[in-house]
């Protein structure tokens, strides 16, 4: 149980949407994926790429300081990325909050790249190491912040970004701190994670006007589509007069498992994770659910079934952004949410083009947001509305 609601106060993204809320919720009124066909190693794969635009901006921020020269793009794309939201924040460089960032697959670029190194020479540089650690995102953001809060970096797979947010939510609660950055960072786009997905048999070979069918829960293959991306929330406690929307609501939960990568028909951990953000905050009806929806066939439906064991016939308003901009890993968590505060503050449902929804509310005051990652580590945070 919360013991006070938790304020969203700055939110801000880089993916295929674009950088920044504003046009990433304009993005989100255009009828099109953001999907191109990208050569990734020796074949030519739908994926979700930042802008040219964006990664010039990148490339400038890693020539900026010779000691960013050698880090993965993980690290960048949060450092990048952590910089726009604390000054929408108002947080000064310096100043005591804490950091939690993550990533499911980490610095997958650099890893790719000095394994070929070892193979090919049967040695390594010396960065190897430091610079592959999963710590190396929260710690340079800190560094290059001049935080003096707590640092935690972290992997729960695809639901990262939204367990990063519960850490925040323990310490807030505990009074360690009053303020912390949270979210997650991704760069897949590599050789060796795309033919993971693909050994998995995830991965999408649509050839039609949607790569990725996220929330079609009747088609007949699977279509994710991998997409590079950061986003970071700033959360501080209490109620305060600027925040874009509330953290009402949090839930969390796992499963016994019959196969490493999949969950139970019904998803039970997701209908435990939303039964304990419904209780938390002391509902048992909302307004909209922005589901995880990978685009998978057991993903999607196992997902919605879920939702209807909760809601039984009062169904919520379902979305997904994962149609638009693919799976984002470890980011993923982090631009649901963003999608949820863009939809509270806006007071515009964002329908999908697969799934029909029965109707919408007048108002959008509350939003359920789903994670889950292989393991079936279930994350639900519910938003309210500030107006």
């Amino acid at each position: 149980m919360l013991k006070e609601p938790i304020s969203i106060t700055a939110l801000s993204s880089i993916s295929s949407l674009g950088d920044g809320t504003e046009e990433v919720w304009n993005s989100y009124f255009d009828k099109n994926h953001h999907f191109t066909k990208t050569e990734v190693g020796k074949q030519h794969v739908w994926a979700s790429s930042l802008s040219e635009e964006i990664k010039k901006a990148i490339e400038t921020l890693r020539q900026s300081d010779p000691k960013y020269n050698d880090l993965d793009d993980t690290v960048l794309f949060a450092i990048y990325v952590s910089r726009k939201v604390i000054k929408k924040a108002g947080w000064k460089s310096g100043s005591n909050f804490g950091v939690n960032i993550g990533s499911s697959r980490g610095a997958t670029s650099l890893f790719e790249k000095y394994h070929q190194e070892f193979l090919e020479q049967g040695k390594t540089s010396t960065l190897a190491s430091p610079t592959t650690t999963l710590g190396n995102i929260s710690s340079w953001v800190a560094h290059d912040l001049k935080s003096k809060g707590p640092e935690i970096s972290h992997s729960i797979t695809c639901s990262t970004a939204l367990h990063g947010l519960l850490n925040a939510v323990a310490w807030i609660q505990s009074g360690l701190t009053d303020q912390f950055l949270v979210g997650g960072s991704e760069a897949p786009l590599t050789p060796f994670t795309i033919a993971q997905m693909q050994a998995l048999k995830i991965y999408s070979r649509e050839m039609d006007a949607y790569p990725c069918k996220a929330m079609d829960l009747e088609k007949n293959q699977n279509t994710m589509v991998l997409g590079e991306a950061a986003g970071l929330a700033c959360l501080e406690k209490g109620i305060k007069t600027d925040a874009l929307a509330l953290v009402a609501g949090i839930g969390y939960a796992t499963e016994p498992l019959e196969h490493s990568v999949s969950i139970s028909t019904d998803a039970q951990c997701f209908q435990d994770s939303m039964k304990m953000a419904l209780k938390s905050a002391g509902l048992n009806q909302v307004d909209a659910i922005v589901m995880h929806a990978p685009g998978t066939i057991k993903g999607d439906l196992t997902e919605f079934n879920a939702i209807k064991k909760v809601f039984g016939t009062n169904v919520p308003f379902l979305t997904t952004n994962k149609w638009k901009v693919g799976h984002t890993f470890g980011a993923s968590g982090l631009l649901s949410l963003e999608l949820a505060v863009l939809m509270l503050q806006h007071q515009h449902y964002i329908p999908t083009p697969f799934y029909q929804n029965k109707g919408e509310q007048n108002k959008v005051e509350t939003v359920l947001v789903n994670a889950v990652g292989f393991g079936g580590n279930a994350v639900t945070i519910l938003l309210k509305s500030t107006k």
